[in-house]
């Protein structure tokens, strides 16, 4: 299996990762930056087919892209497209070991990265909450809906609702909508009054106030009406979705009766904030603690390094913060990375930049804050409500298996039911399963604990059986390093 060597690796080629990749080799260090998708950009700069992209703030797109061309011009950086890594560790001497597959087929060669330094920027993904009917074609994630768009420049269909809770759900409805699909309504959760207590974080980020004013001007011209308080319930349909119930929530998202209202769609795009991909970083050992949202995030210094000797962080993973915040940590990440893979303390940053990052992590904290996700979501289940798609497992089965089979935790409910293992490993269900199992012992879902713990897997991504039993790799002399 070949191994790759190198002063710094970079997982992930979002806004974080690719700022960190061009710091690293501006700062001098040979760079693997390793990616599972072909382009670099991450989601928030998704490419098209043709190569263009439906995205916000393209110039500081076009600024990192010219960088990112003259670091690989120049040899300092070397691109690993369409490169998964699903395993990482990091020995007490020696350097950060990155297991690697390449492509998407069952055929695909492992292989491996070698780095005196690693910086991690896996990003997020949607956070889900299951509901009646949600396993039916055409209810989907809002970032599935806008990455079909950006990507493929494919409608998820001609009448959609979006619904859920955070401020992703306007630019999603407003895209949808500009590009030709109807938005009946976007539903959300909360009730915006979070915002006035967070007045002056709002105020320290007139960017941010310019884009949400930008796309209450979009909806307003395509009539979309924005409910708050609100929320999808349940979703109907034979062989695909046909109509969703909606209906008012109150302060901790408990259905309030006689509320409910029938929609007729063929979309539902549904969100409820994001989730950091934190299997690398466990996988390593780094310390975590909740995030300004509650759930997990990875604890980094001023420069993004972790309590993991050599490892350092930034983006999403360090908490959901937005491309602006994940932008600046990225170039921090990056250029301590450089410091640490020579051997030398890092800089600390500069007076103007710590500034910087405190305005946008205030802004970010105070978003969290006004649009929290509430438990009684799960008011809404039904027994028969699947809330494991991959195998099928009812909230029934997972109840029954605290009240009657004594499981104690997410865990037990897991080897009693088989929610979490199917395709997906708990990606996707394993919060609301551990959501569930709370409630049915009769405590308080925590979304750090209950969250960590859905996270931590020894394969951090779907891999062939074939290349978690493959054996010892052999190293390789080359310094550029390829794989």
């Amino acid at each position: 299996m070949p191994t790759s060597t190198c002063d710094v690796a970079v997982v992930g080629a979002g806004p974080a990762g690719a700022a960190a990749a061009v710091t690293a080799a501006r700062s001098g260090a040979r760079v693997v930056l390793v990616d599972a998708e072909a382009r670099p950009g991450g989601q928030y700069w998704r490419h098209g087919p043709d190569g263009g992209q439906r995205a916000e703030h393209l110039h500081q797109w076009h600024d990192l892209r010219r960088r990112l061309e003259q670091a690989l011009a120049s040899g300092r950086l070397v691109h690993l497209s369409r490169t998964r890594v699903w395993r990482a560790d990091a020995a007490p001497s020696g350097p950060v070991r990155l297991e690697t597959v390449r492509g998407e087929s069952a055929g695909d060669e492992p292989s491996s990265v070698e780095a005196a330094a690693v910086v991690l920027a896996p990003g997020a993904h949607d956070r889900v909450l299951p509901f009646p009917g949600w396993d039916l074609p055409g209810v989907l994630t809002a970032g599935a809906a806008q990455a079909l768009l950006k990507e493929h420049g494919v409608l998820a269909g001609s009448r959609a609702i979006v619904a859920g809770t955070g401020p992703f759900l306007l630019p999603v409805a407003a895209a949808l909508a500009e590009a030709g699909t109807r938005v009946l309504e976007v539903d959300e959760a909360g009730d915006g009054r979070g915002w006035a207590r967070g007045w002056r974080a709002a105020a320290g980020s007139p960017r941010k106030i310019a884009d949400g004013a930008r796309y209450g001007t979009l909806l307003a011209r395509h009539r979309v009406p924005v409910h708050l308080r609100s929320a999808v319930i349940a979703a109907h349909g034979q062989d695909r979705l046909e109509s969703v119930t909606v209906a008012q929530v109150d302060s901790r998202w408990r259905r309030v009766p006689g509320t409910e209202r029938e929609v007729s769609c063929d979309v539902a795009a549904v969100s409820y904030g994001f989730l950091a991909r934190l299997e690398l970083a466990l996988q390593l050992g780094c310390a975590t603690s909740p995030g300004p949202d509650g759930a997990p995030a990875v604890d980094v210094d001023a420069v993004g390094r972790t309590s993991v000797s050599r490892v350092l962080a930034a983006g999403e993973i360090t908490g959901i913060g937005g491309a602006d915040l994940a932008l600046v940590e990225g170039a921090l990440a990056g250029t301590a990375a450089a410091a640490v893979a020579a051997g030398r303390e890092p800089a600390p940053p500069l007076p103007s930049v710590a500034a910087r990052l405190d305005r946008m992590a205030t802004f970010a904290a105070a978003m969290h804050r006004a649009h929290p996700v509430a438990d009684g979501w799960t008011g809404w289940l039904t027994d028969d409500t699947l809330v494991c798609r991959c195998e099928e497992v009812p909230v029934g089965a997972v109840r029954a298996a605290v009240t009657e089979l004594g499981a104690a935790d997410a865990r037990t409910v897991k080897l009693l039911t088989r929610a979490g293992m199917g395709w997906c490993q708990g990606r996707v269900c394993g919060p609301a399963v551990a959501a569930i199992t709370a409630q049915s012992t009769g405590r308080d879902p925590d979304p750090y604990t209950d969250l960590l713990g859905s996270a931590a897997r020894p394969v951090a991504v779907p891999v062939p059986l074939r290349v978690v039993a493959d054996g010892s790799p052999s190293s390789s002399p080359d310094p550029g390093g390829s794989a």
